[in-house]
C-alpha cells in the first residue's frame, strides 16, 4: 500500500510541506472513535490516534475538528507514547449537512471524497423531494453524484426505470443506475468509479440494501446486515460509525448509518444552480422581492405554472429549500452575534478586573 492507494495527490503534498521538516507523517483517518481515531499511513499501518490540543482549540466549530476521510500530520509516537494528530490538512472536498434537530451547527458526514453514492429504491424511499436536498449538499461538497436505484429484483422494471428517469430530471449530470444483487452484473457500472486512490461515500436511508452493496464490493460480510421488513421498508441499519475501508484491488469505500433525514447545510449559491430553471424564471418577476406566492403580482414563476411550464412540485421543493437555507442563516447569525456580544462582555470584564488591579497597586505605592 501506499499513500496514492489512500487518496493522496498533488494537492495535499503541497499542504504536508510545512510538515516535513518536523518529522510528522501524512496520514488518512479511517474511523472516529469519539475519544481516539483509526488512522492509515502510507504502508498500510493502522494505528490508534489522539487529537492534539492546538488542532482542538484551533478549530472554530466542531466541523473544523478531523473527520472521517481527513488526511493529518501525525507525531508517531514510540516505547508507549501517543500518536498525536498535530495539524490536519486543508480538505480537497465535503460533503455535509446541519445537524439533526435545533442544532445550527454543520456536520460533516465525508472529508476528501471524490464520488458520493445515493442508495435508494422505487418502493417506499423513493423521494424527489429528499433527491432534491441530496443533490444540493453534493453540489456543495464539490463531488461527483452517483444514484443506486437499488433493490430493482422487488420492484417491476418499469417501476425502477420510472425512479430513475425522475432522478435524471432532477440532475442530469448525475450518473444513475438501477442495480440488484441479484442481478450483480447491474453494479458494472458502480465498480468502475472504484480506483486507485477514487473515494467513494455511501449515504442512504435504512433498508435499501447499503450495507450490502459494499459488503459485495468488498468481496466478503465485511459488514453485517439484518433484515428489512419488505413491506414497510422499516428496519435496522448495522452501520453504527462511519469508517473508511481501502480495497485491495483500488478504491476507497466511505460508509455511513442510516441517514433518516438530509437537513439541508448549503447557501443561496448552490441552491440557485441546483434549481436554474427557477432561477431564470424569477429574473422576470416584476418585482425584486417577489415572493412567487400563488398571489404574488406580476410573479413570472406563477405564470409559467398557470401556462403547464413549472413543474408545482419542483416549486414547492426550492421554496422550502429556500425557506430553510434562510432559516439556517437567520439562526447562524443570531448565534453569532451572541457569541460576539459574550465576548465583548467578556472583554469588558477583564478590562475592568485590569483595572481594579492597577488601581489596587497604585494605592499601596502611596
Amino acid at each position: 500500500m501506499t499513500l496514492e492507494d489512500l487518496g493522496w495527490n498533488g494537492f495535499f503534498a503541497e499542504r504536508f510541506a510545512a510538515y516535513e521538516g518536523k518529522g510528522w507523517q501524512p496520514a488518512r483517518l479511517i474511523r472516529d472513535n469519539k475519544i481516539t481515531y483509526g488512522a492509515l499511513l502510507g504502508d498500510g499501518t493502522e494505528l490508534e490516534v489522539v487529537m492534539g490540543g492546538k488542532v482542538y482549540h484551533d478549530a472554530e466549530t466542531d466541523a473544523e475538528l478531523p473527520a472521517v476521510g481527513d488526511w493529518v500530520a501525525l507525531e508517531v509516537g514510540g516505547d508507549g507514547r501517543e500518536h498525536v494528530i498535530r495539524a490536519r490538512l486543508p480538505r480537497q472536498t465535503c460533503l455535509s449537512r446541519k445537524m439533526p434537530g435545533r442544532s445550527t451547527q454543520e456536520q460533516v458526514i465525508a472529508a476528501n471524497t471524490d464520488v458520493v453514492v445515493v442508495v435508494t429504491d422505487a418502493g417506499t424511499d423513493f423521494n424527489v423531494r429528499r433527491m432534491e436536498r441530496y443533490f444540493a449538499i453534493i453540489g456543495r461538497s464539490r463531488a461527483r453524484a452517483v444514484v443506486l436505484v437499488n433493490k430493482a429484483d422487488l420492484f417491476s422494471e418499469e417501476q425502477s426505470r420510472g425512479a430513475a428517469e425522475s432522478i435524471r430530471a432532477l440532475n442530469p449530470e448525475a450518473e444513475v443506475l438501477v442495480t440488484s444483487l441479484r442481478r450483480k452484473a447491474s453494479l458494472a457500472g458502480l465498480k468502475a468509479h472504484l480506483t486507485r486512490g477514487v473515494s467513494l461515500t455511501f449515504v442512504g436511508s435504512s433498508g435499501v440494501g447499503k450495507s450490502s452493496v459494499i459488503n459485495h464490493l468488498l468481496g466478503g460480510d465485511y459488514q453485517w446486515t439484518d433484515e428489512v421488513n419488505e413491506n414497510t421498508g422499516k428496519g435496522r441499519h448495522t452501520t453504527t460509525a462511519r469508517e473508511l475501508m481501502v480495497l485491495r484491488k483500488g478504491g476507497i469505500i466511505i460508509d455511513n448509518p442510516g441517514i433518516r433525514e438530509v437537513h439541508m447545510w448549503t447557501d443561496e449559491t448552490t441552491l440557485r444552480e441546483r434549481f436554474a430553471d427557477i432561477d431564470e424564471l424569477a429574473r422576470h418577476c416584476k418585482f425584486d422581492n417577489c415572493q412567487h406566492g400563488p398571489r404574488a403580482a406580476g410573479c413570472a414563476i406563477q405564470t409559467a405554472l398557470a401556462e403547464g411550464r413549472m413543474d408545482a412540485r419542483r416549486l414547492e421543493g426550492f421554496l422550502k429549500l429556500d425557506e430553510e437555507i434562510a432559516k439556517l442563516r437567520a439562526a447562524r447569525e443570531k448565534r453569532q452575534m451572541t457569541v460576539e456580544r459574550h465576548a465583548r462582555r467578556e472583554q469588558q470584564s477583564k478590562s475592568r478586573r485590569y483595572a481594579a488591579r492597577r488601581d489596587a497597586d497604585l494605592e499601596d505605592e502611596y
